[in-house]
């Protein structure tokens, strides 16, 4: 009775086409009427995926083929969101391997194929961007080859079926020589063929995982899953088997399958669909709704630990409550405890201190997103610079250390090899590729902080980098990344072009004429080593003589204006990015001058005791 349904998700290292891939598949499927014009990334429903090119949420979507449905699952190939794709591995029978065919298998793509064979799926490789200057399609196959020997897989995994082609121009072949390249027609004849049809009981009581959470505002919110068994259709009275082992009666108000670009009414959830189903007041991911009351929760997929922690704190500056209005600790937390329920690889807990959160995740990014995504919600917010998350073991305190991959040009090596040693990095393997080098470093989690800011100046922005976390290994000592010091607004009020014009000797600004600052601001970066405190709202005396000279912020450099991922890699611990709705400042953690300094003192005297 599973025949028709085919249950997918397409992995990949971030940037190797698999959004794109997507694209093809819904038009093949008829996503899109005739007349209609798909839009490019069509998956990519968030704000911050259109403007960043990746895909940070998985997503469901369907194609019908005949009297086929194949359930597609797009997937995120950053590493910092790698919890998305482990999620979704029961929810499918196979995965799509998109594999770049000039750049081959990159971190995340060994990640994510290991999380895959090791739920026993069936792989099909996917070789994209063959049009490609300098691709080498069948050298790209023989490393993933490679790569499936290492990872273990089984025999059957072993022999998954290839086929080339480019997303972006739809096509796909089995085999290189075929000159007829117009369709995505036999990618989704070897889906039909070589991806198992869900293995499922029908006749048994009703029961499912919940992957994956979505919002409705008419039916609130809405449990994502694959029907293991048994059916469900609206009006049904079932049981939520939560996590802590509590009972929760709940009847289901509506269930729904993905069709096409969107979601339709289904008046039954057959075993073996991914379907959604609504009438919980709260459920998570990872729980299990059970017709039986007694049934046995399903098992969840086990989610890699967050490495890497940030302070997310109550904005108390001077200019609190100017730009966002949502600013209170209780709004904050409840932010917070509302994305850890979507996001299962975020976690969460109170500081000892009032009104500071500790946010634990895979990597700096995947917290940045999140703040972004609540500076757009009219949140302020102050976040802290990332560390990592260490443990004890056997009285020696461990940190995690990653694989760093690198491509760079040959002449930019000496440079990257001195700034990783700096960073306590090892070079493990070094060979040359063409005009280019490759390198594979073991590096502490805290040397890659801020590591690709730095990696794009070495290389004048052709270098290329990802990771993969590797094991904890004892902590590596110190490492400093910022060597310079900073400038430090010692008033608060109005910057002045007249005050700017000569804190420009002293290093460069981030602020221009106008801006406001206050008291404690980082107001720009200090040619020299420490802090230097400067007062940038100081204005020229006027006098009765007139001056004949242009204007002095003609000739004041542009100020240096960061992202929200540079500004929180740039920061030290002792300091605070605050992220309103339209800004993005750099301050102290404790304002006050004084108080900071003697803040300093007592943190010495307790280090030389």
């Amino acid at each position: 009775m599973t025949d028709h349904i085919r249950n997918i998700a397409i992995i990949a290292h971030v940037d190797h086409g698999k959004t794109t891939l997507v694209d093809e598949l819904l038009k093949a499927g008829g996503a899109v009427e005739a007349h209609q014009q798909l839009t490019d990334r069509a998956m990519d429903s968030m704000d911050l995926e259109r403007e960043k090119g990746i895909t940070i949420k998985s997503k469901n979507t369907a194609v019908k083929w005949g009297d086929y449905t194949i359930n597609i699952v797009d997937t995120p190939g950053h590493a910092d969101f790698g919890g998305e794709v482990e999620r979704v591995m029961r929810m499918v029978d196979g995965v799509l391997l998109v594999v770049d065919a000039f750049e081959g298998p990159q971190a995340q793509t060994r990640f994510v194929l290991r999380k895959a064979l090791e739920e026993g799926l069936m792989p099909i490789l996917v070789i994209n961007k063959i049009d490609r200057d300098a691709a080498d399609p069948l050298g790209v196959q023989d490393k993933v080859l490679e790569l499936l020997m290492e990872l273990g897989a089984s025999e059957v995994q072993f022999e998954a079926p290839v086929l080339y082609g480019s997303a972006r121009d739809g096509f796909f072949v089995k085999d290189l020589k075929d000159t007829k390249r117009d369709s995505v027609e036999p990618l989704i004849e070897t889906i039909l063929e070589r991806v198992p049809p869900p293995i499922v009981d029908h006749d048994a009581p009703f029961r499912m995982l919940v992957s994956n959470i979505d919002w409705d505002n008419y039916v609130g919110r809405i449990a994502l899953g694959k029907v293991e068994s048994g059916m469900v259709k609206k009006g049904d009275s079932f049981w939520l088997l939560r996590k802590d082992g509590t009972k929760v009666r709940t009847t289901i108000t509506k269930v729904f399958e993905y069709a096409k670009l969107g979601t339709q009414d289904a008046e039954v959830g057959e075993a073996g669909n991914i379907v959604g189903v609504a009438g919980f007041e709260d459920v998570d991911i990872g729980e299990t709704l059970s017709e039986i009351e007694n049934g046995e929760a399903l098992p969840f997929v086990a989610i890699d630990p967050p490495t890497v922690q940030m302070q997310f704190a109550v904005n108390d500056g001077p200019f609190a409550g100017r730009d966002g209005k949502i600013v209170t600790s209780r709004a904050i937390w409840d932010r917070l405890q509302r994305e850890v329920k979507t996001n299962v690889s975020i976690e969460i807990s109170e500081s000892g201190e009032a009104g500071i959160f500790n946010v634990s995740a895979r990597g700096a990014m995947q917290i940045a997103v999140l703040v972004e995504t609540m500076r757009r919600e009219n949140f302020e917010v102050l976040v802290s610079r990332p560390s990592v998350i260490t443990h004890k073991q056997d009285g020696v305190e461990m940190e995690p250390f990653e694989t760093l991959y690198l491509e760079i040009p040959a002449d930019g090596t000496g440079g990257v090899i001195q700034t990783l040693a700096n960073r306590k990095g090892v070079v493990e393997v070094m060979e040359p590729r063409g005009s280019m080098s490759y390198i594979e470093v073991t590096i502490p989690t805290r040397g890659l902080i801020g590591f690709e800011f730095e990696l794009m100046n070495l290389t004048s922005g052709h270098g290329v980098m990802s990771h993969l976390f590797k094991e904890y290994r004892p902590v590596a000592g110190r490492i400093r990344t910022r060597i310079q010091g900073t400038l430090v607004s010692m008033s608060t009020g109005t910057a002045m072009a007249y005050s700017l014009e000569s804190l420009e000797d002293r290093g460069r600004l981030f602020v221009g004429p106008t801006d406001e600052v206050y008291e404690g601001q980082i107001v720009g970066e200090s040619s020299r080593a420490g802090d230097l405190p400067v007062n940038p709202t100081k204005a020229k005396n006027l006098t009765n003589h007139r001056q004949a000279n242009k204007s002095i912020d003609e000739g004041l450099k542009p100020p240096i204006k960061m992202s929200l991922e540079r500004a929180i890699e740039y920061i030290e611990p002792d300091e605070y990015v605050e992220a309103t709705p339209s800004l993005i400042r750099l301050r102290k953690r404790i304002l006050c001058p004084h108080a900071r300094k003697r803040s300093e003192k007592a943190l010495s005297a307790a280090e030389s005791q």
